[in-house]
């Protein structure tokens, strides 16, 4: 090998390491991602910190499954309970909430359960139940999943023993929605994919503001002394820009169709 060819490898490798090194592995849930509002903030993280983010897009179960395995630097999810156990169990350093949206409960405009005349969000998941209305659920240990299950608990019900009118498809939030919509079934989504799915059909909001519907979304950095490979700097990087003012105004100001999706609720 020529001393030419030596010393261009070696840059070459050097570059390699260093883009490796601003590189950072980051899983978020399918809601989030089918928002839209990754779109907006990557490229902005990409200038703003010279960093350059790869998501993986699942459901929160497995965002917290590959966080286990150390095959991610940092987690974006949904599931509270999930997360505080997530971190108890020492795979996270800590929770940090960035911001929130809400669920919204989502069925064709003829309402044959009655869900728009409820009061609350159990009551409508009841009425749903006892009409044995069409609903279809992720079923995928998801964030959304997860809280439906909840709503579930709370109407002291259990969805294991439903009928085929309880239909699990064990799928995104963009995939359950194009089911819902094709079967005019009942479905609990998070209002930023509902906004930005494009497939309605017949189907309409029909119940949502109550506080049972409540959507946080935290950021979870895995932890270096279980895993030494992830890229905790980095990853604490991105917390502080995400928790920050300049990611706060850009999440807030991110809207469609008018409506806002996620609002900043991140605490320095």
């Amino acid at each position: 090998m020529n001393l030419r060819l030596a010393v261009c490898l070696f840059f070459a490798s050097i570059a390699c390491e260093n883009a490796w090194g601003d590189t950072l592995r980051l899983a978020v849930t399918t809601s989030f991602h089918n928002s839209g509002l990754s779109d907006i903030l990557l490229p902005i993280i990409g200038e703003d910190l010279d960093i350059e983010v790869h998501l993986l897009v699942v459901g929160t179960g497995q965002a917290l499954r590959l966080g286990r395995a150390g095959d991610v630097d940092a987690l974006l999810v949904h599931s509270k309970s999930a997360e505080e156990k997530f971190v108890e169990n020492g795979y996270a350093t800590h929770r940090r909430e960035i911001m929130y949206n809400d669920f919204v409960l989502i069925g064709r405009a003829a309402d044959p359960a009655k869900v728009a005349e409820a009061e609350t969000a159990v009551d409508a998941f009841s009425s749903i139940a006892s009409a044995e209305a069409t609903f279809v659920s992720r079923g995928d240990d998801s964030g959304t999943h997860n809280a439906e299950l909840s709503l579930w608990r709370d109407a002291r019900l259990n969805p294991n023993g439903f009928g085929e009118w309880y239909r699990a498809v064990g799928a995104g939030m963009g995939a359950a929605l194009n089911t819902a919509s094709g079967m005019d079934a009942y479905i609990l989504a998070d209002r930023a994919s509902w906004l930005n799915f494009g497939n309605k059909g017949d189907l309409v909001i029909l119940f949502e503001g109550d506080s049972a519907l409540f959507n946080q979304y935290s950021f979870l950095p895995i932890d270096p002394v279980r895993h030494p490979h992830v890229k905790g700097v980095l990853a604490n990087r991105l917390e502080e820009w995400l928790a920050g003012p300049r990611a706060g105004k850009i999440i807030d100001g991110y809207r469609l169709g008018g409506e806002s999706l996620f609002t900043h609720n991140a605490r320095n």
